[in-house]
């Protein structure tokens, strides 16, 4: 069960994950998201592109997918282990996955800022504060969603970090988890953040795009 139910608790995730809200909506409206804007399908290019309302419902997807996805396998994986703890963040895991690389799409999907919001939010919602006011601060300052999302994913895994060292997270993933734990959060930070290079190069060359509500015009 140990490397079994990991690697079905990663399948389970990335199957919640592929369920892209952004494109689903798009597709009703005749509008391939990946063909428009950035060509991401997150929130923000769905909220530039098909409106504040979408890119709402987009983003609260997105986000409760992985928190769905996480008591799913909480709800199944409870049944044959005592503590399915460890089960539940490797599904966190594969829902960002899915998210970021659905299959279906060539494996191109969103950055994962609100799936790792969900990831947060299911596994360690006490550490939804610090990356949630820094993500707020930076962009009502700048405007720049990319900056306030880089800098959140890397509050959190810091987080993690100084968590495990204290010893504040043996109690809950006990017999050695914790390494695993911190491992994943740092996976699913990087992986944001490695998506965002795209913006790290314009965020350095005065180029990335401000956030705005007005969903941009299309000839």
């Amino acid at each position: 069960m140990v490397v079994v139910g990991r690697v079905l608790a990663v399948i389970i995730g990335y199957c919640f994950g592929m369920i892209l809200m952004g494109y689903l909506i798009g597709k009703a409206k005749n509008i391939d998201l990946t063909k428009v804007g950035s060509g991401n399908l997150g929130s923000t290019n769905t909220m530039r592109n098909l409106g504040v309302a979408a890119g709402l419902i987009t983003l609260a997807w997105d986000c409760l997918k992985c928190v769905v996805a996480v008591f799913f396998v909480r709800l199944i994986f409870g049944i044959f282990v005592d503590n399915p703890n460890i089960y539940m963040v490797y599904a966190g895991l594969g829902c960002v996955l899915g998210h970021d690389f659905p299959c279906y799409l060539r494996f191109k999907g969103g950055k994962g800022v609100a799936s790792t919001l969900g990831f947060i939010i299911a596994l360690f919602p006490i550490g939804i504060p610090i990356p949630a006011v820094i993500f707020i601060a930076l962009v009502a300052l700048t405007r720049y969603v990319s900056l306030g999302s880089i800098i959140g994913e890397l509050s959190f895994a810091a987080e993690i970090c100084v968590a495990a060292g204290l010893g504040m997270l043996s109690d809950k993933y006990p017999n050695g988890q914790v390494k695993e734990v911190v491992i994943i959060c740092c996976i699913v930070s990087a992986l944001s953040i490695g998506l965002h290079h795209a913006n790290i190069r314009r965020l350095l060359k005065g180029t990335e795009n401000k956030f705005s509500f007005h969903p941009e015009t299309r000839a």
